[in-house]
């Protein structure tokens, strides 16, 4: 099929799940298209009449500040939702009088990040404006995922035949989930999720996935020869009802210089950030340090999203 024929004009992007290999490839494609005309310049001009709304109801650093660069580099109008002590919410606004509200000024996409599970969904189901999940609590983060498989493509020269370690608190990392589904387009990819029981994949996860051969380990040092990409994920504290549970977690694996250099041959270096203590910082020189390179891919990725989701 040519990618070229393809269109997701005017569709919501609440899963991983939601695009296909084709559509996947169109986007990363655009991304790189958007990455070379970029290059000494502030605006591309494709979207000067579009108006994006982000809506951040829960906290978020690099992927609400990638969305708004990449509606500015589009030239397109950003509106931001604010903070939500700022809001009606904090008077009892419903979720969904929340949507129906912004969807009712007339923008042209909704980038949506809130701690609710499925709430995504839920917003897809009541806004005209197409919706766009920037991360529904512990469930997904198709866009963190996108962003991270550029990058694999672009470090490692292929999305087919990849062995990726995904490390960490892979119970409640949504980007677990959405890099799995994603990887999971392509052929021959391995993944081996890299945890303590506790904190282990979801059964839910795995049943979804239909090309890629997994398999689990506990000890990151038996496996990280053979892998092509190490993704570590923080143990991610806001997610812990039982904090005790946390405090005896939170430091079970940790990637430093000195641990990676024990061994010949080392896989890139990614991570969605933000980190605590899992990846110190003596790694962020080190030529297999791929998580800052990462996190500006994710402006080129979400350029080619919003253009391609507003036609």
């Amino acid at each position: 099929m040519d990618v070229h024929c393809m269109s997701i004009k005017g569709r919501d992007i609440i899963s991983a799940l939601d695009l296909k290999r084709e559509e996947v490839e169109l986007i990363l494609n655009e991304a790189e298209s958007m990455r070379n005309e970029l290059k000494g310049r502030r605006c591309l001009h494709l979207a000067d009449d579009k108006i994006v709304m982000t809506v951040f109801l829960e906290p978020s650093t690099r992927t609400r500040l990638s969305f708004q660069y990449a509606a500015a580099y589009l030239g397109a109008r950003g509106i931001d939702f604010g903070a939500t002590e700022m809001s009606s919410i904090q008077k009892g606004e419903t979720f969904e009088d929340t949507v129906t509200m912004i969807d009712g000024y007339g923008p042209d996409v909704i980038v949506l990040r809130q701690s609710v599970p499925g709430n995504a969904k839920k917003a897809a189901e009541i806004a005209k404006a197409p919706i766009i999940n920037a991360g529904d609590g512990a469930n997904e983060h198709p866009t963190q995922a996108l962003t991270d498989v550029y990058t694999i493509r672009r470090e490692i020269g292929r999305l087919n035949g990849v062995k990726v370690g995904i490390m960490g608190d892979l119970k409640h990392g949504r980007t677990v989930s959405s890099l799995s589904y994603m990887l999971d387009r392509f052929d021959g990819n391995t993944i081996t999720y890299i945890a303590p029981d506790e904190l282990q994949v979801k059964p839910e996860v795995l049943g979804k996935l239909t090309r890629t051969k997994h398999s689990k380990a506990e000890r990151v040092e038996d496996v990280i020869e053979e892998l092509d990409v190490l993704y570590v994920t923080r143990i991610q504290k806001e997610r812990f009802t039982d904090q005790k549970e946390y405090e005896r977690l939170k430091g079970s694996y940790v990637i430093s210089r000195g641990f990676l250099e024990k061994f010949r041959r080392r896989p890139i270096i990614m991570h969605p950030l933000p980190r605590v203590d899992e990846l110190t910082v003596d790694v962020d020189g080190m030529r297999e340090a791929k998580y800052f390179e990462q996190a500006r891919n994710g402006v080129y990725v979400r350029m080619a999203l919003l253009k391609e989701v507003m036609g």
